[in-house]
């Protein structure tokens, strides 16, 4: 079974509210009626009623059964605003709460993953990783033990499916940063029907180039190891000795990863943004994501270059985690 067949029967029908705060783009619309359509899960579309209806009817699209709702009218405003003041706890005001919640969709999106009016979100269409990223470590916060979030990127093509880590949030990790992405990377893998075997990549395979950069992830892979004694996790590695078969057998013989490996920690983020953009537009891999690891509700992250599927997909995959977690 492929990845999204395997989350279109996890998700299908349960009801799970996923908030799209980024209704005026047509992707992000087409995507939504898509999704309530084929009652994939409860799309929450954040705009203004009337444009996002004529956005629909000028492209011939039928949104009238979506939820829409608009911050400047909406019944529990006052309950998310206290709720955000509260949440920050003295590091911002009611006036610069509420003129936020008003301005910015992704923190009345955010709120109402907060308050439980909604499962997840999934936002990035028009606006920048930050702007998605910011709200959610600020009001929704990290998982208690965890430091940072990280942004992975599934990879799927034909029946085959990869993890490639970190590719949107930590540019130059610590060697405790990629061991605790490498651990999380691992839960998220599991969620998606990914057992995981993972490769702590470098420029170097088991010693062979010796520098700072190689020792970071050569350490990382200590850390991971210890903290997690039970995955199958190796490093450091090059790409072609983790994933190709003949050549894990000649660089890393013995290892219980090499030319097996799924999930893919990069040394940095250029890395591993570079890297799953050249296996998405040559190697024909689709990427969906970045799907934000360690926050204790989903909210997720589309690139600016993503299509309707694209949200659609991500969309499903944020249902999947809320169902899961």
């Amino acid at each position: 079974m492929g990845l999204f067949d395997f989350l279109s029967e996890k998700v299908k029908g349960k009801g799970t509210k996923i908030v799209l705060p980024e209704g005026n783009d047509i992707r992000v619309l087409g995507a939504a009626i898509r999704l309530k359509d084929d009652n994939m899960l409860e799309p929450i579309v954040v705009g203004i009623k009337e444009e996002i209806l004529k956005l629909a009817e000028e492209n011939s699209l039928d949104a009238s059964k979506l939820t829409i709702l608009n911050p400047n009218d909406y019944e529990g405003f006052d309950e998310l605003l206290n709720a955000f003041v509260e949440r920050r706890k003295g590091k911002i005001d009611e006036e610069g709460a509420k003129k936020l919640l008003l301005e910015d969709p992704n923190y009345f999106g955010t709120l109402l993953v907060f308050t439980g009016k909604a499962d997840g979100l999934v936002s990035g269409a028009t606006r920048s990783t930050g702007d998605t990223v910011r709200p959610a470590l600020q009001i929704i916060k990290m998982q208690e033990g965890l430091s940072k979030t990280s942004g992975v990127m599934i990879m799927a093509k034909d029946e085959e499916q990869l993890v490639f880590t970190d590719v949107a949030i930590t540019i130059a990790p610590t060697s405790e940063d990629l061991a605790e992405n490498a651990i999380v990377s691992a839960k998220t893998a599991r969620q998606f029907n990914i057992d995981p075997k993972i490769a702590m990549l470098s420029f170097s395979t088991k010693g062979s180039a010796a520098s700072d950069e190689v020792t970071k992830v050569a350490k990382a892979t200590e850390i991971a190891k210890e903290k997690a004694p039970d995955l199958l996790l190796d490093g450091e590695m090059q790409f072609d000795a983790a994933y190709v078969p003949s050549v894990g057998q000649s660089k890393a013989p013995g290892s219980p990863v090499a030319g097996h490996a799924n999930v893919f920690v990069f040394p940095t983020l250029e890395a591993g943004n570079i890297g799953y953009k050249i296996a998405q537009r040559l190697g024909g891999y689709e990427a969906v994501g970045p799907i934000l690891q360690g926050l204790n509700s989903p909210v997720n992250d589309l690139s600016r270059g993503c299509n309707e599927e694209d949200v659609y997909k991500l969309s499903l995959i944020t249902a999947a985690q809320a169902l899961i977690d």
